[in-house]
């Protein structure tokens, strides 16, 4: 199935409405709090000579860092407009970006076709997709690394839902990059725990490692503390 055209619009507008400054979506952290470290848990099992796809890139932050690490990096992302943050912020030759829709499995096996058999890095993706297309979601990983290519995903476990819970709660109300999570209709940590790896299961992947880390946020609660999101990670080969 592909997405829904309220699922697509929600994300169009929150990129369309989002600045150009780092930091302003409350997930685009720093490179050196995710796609650093995630690398260093991928790079054992991965082929740097091998291009690496960043599903759901957003403006680009994680892609840039990954183009250092690998031969190059692709970032797509469903929103043309993030596509477009992304672009903006282009650095170099060795990435690139497109609008894709991940449940598009037409697009996604022309998007192997050209780049091969490839790595992926999917941060955070799975957890906010429509329930009824998260199979393909998966799908589209597994088609993308093909038998050589490695992923590292990392999503939101249950416990994210009460630190989301705590923050919406602030006596002020949610801060102002959460209320516009909000505002979109965006819902951050909508799927159960069991449910990850039962998807990458039925899609034909194969857990090479995995483990329990914390996403940080670019918002802050009110007595200091960084919104740091509870979310487990998974290194994936093919079939």
């Amino acid at each position: 199935m592909n997405v829904s055209d309220n699922y697509r619009s929600a994300w169009e507008s929150y990129w369309s409405e989002t600045s150009d400054a780092p930091g302003e979506a409350i997930w685009d952290s720093d490179a050196s709090l995710t796609a650093e470290p995630h690398s260093e848990l991928l790079l054992p099992y991965a082929d740097p000579a091998r291009t690496i796809v960043d599903l759901g890139c957003g403006n680009g932050t994680q892609t840039r860092y990954l183009a250092t690490r690998f031969s190059r990096a692709v970032g797509v992302d469903l929103s043309h407009a993030a596509v477009e943050h992304a672009r903006r912020a282009k650095n170099g030759d060795t990435v690139e970006f497109q609008q894709l829709d991940l449940t598009d499995t037409q697009a996604v096996r022309a998007l192997h076709d050209r780049l091969g058999d490839s790595n992926v890095y999917m941060r955070a993706v799975i957890h906010q997709s429509e329930p009824a297309a998260r199979p393909a979601v998966a799908a589209a990983v597994a088609e993308i690394l093909g038998t050589e290519g490695r992923a590292f995903v990392v999503e939101l476990t249950s416990g994210s839902r009460d630190v989301l819970k705590r923050a919406a709660s602030e006596p002020g109300g949610p801060g102002p990059k959460l209320q516009r999570v909000f505002h979109h209709g965006l819902k951050p940590a909508d799927a159960d725990d069991e449910e990850i790896p039962r998807l990458f299961a039925q899609a034909g992947l194969k857990i090479l490692a995995d483990g329990e880390t914390a996403l940080p946020q670019t918002e802050y609660l009110t007595d200091g503390t960084r919104i740091d999101l509870p979310a487990r990670w998974f290194v994936l080969a093919g079939r």
